[in-house]
């Protein structure tokens, strides 16, 4: 299966594989190539390797929280202008702001829809290339 040249490479970080699944289902349907990473630990070995164009990060993780997996990668010069979306099942402000002071671009409430998902690549997928 060729990937169309508009797809991004999208890693998508979540413990809940019901999550990683269906984010993996949607991006792939938008014609995005997909990575998943179970929590903070795997996403940075599987960044440094995989070089995405975008990031999708949940917040509440084992090991590396959400925050923390954002702020280690933006603190990366090769993966400072990549976009990272956080994942989480609140809607809170406080959870935003912190996301923002992490480095992430955007939030995404879980759970999400196709539509929500698609739109988000959308809008932050042209970022990584103005940057660079």
């Amino acid at each position: 299966m060729s990937i169309p040249s508009s797809g991004l490479k999208v890693l998508v970080i979540d413990d809940s594989n019901t999550i990683r699944r269906s984010a993996e289902i949607f991006l792939k349907q938008g014609g995005h190539e997909v990575l998943l990473a179970e929590d903070g630990f795997d996403a940075l070995s599987k960044v440094n390797d995989y070089e995405p164009d975008l990031i999708f990060c949940d917040i509440l993780m084992p090991r590396l929280d959400g925050y923390q997996t954002c702020a280690i990668i933006k603190r990366n010069v090769r993966f400072s202008g990549v976009p990272i979306v956080m994942l989480s099942s609140k809607d809170g402000v406080f959870d935003k702001a912190r996301g923002r002071m992490a480095g992430s671009q955007d939030y995404l409430t879980k759970p999400f829809t196709k539509d929500q998902l698609l739109q988000t690549v959308l809008a932050l997928g042209s970022l990584k290339q103005r940057e660079v």
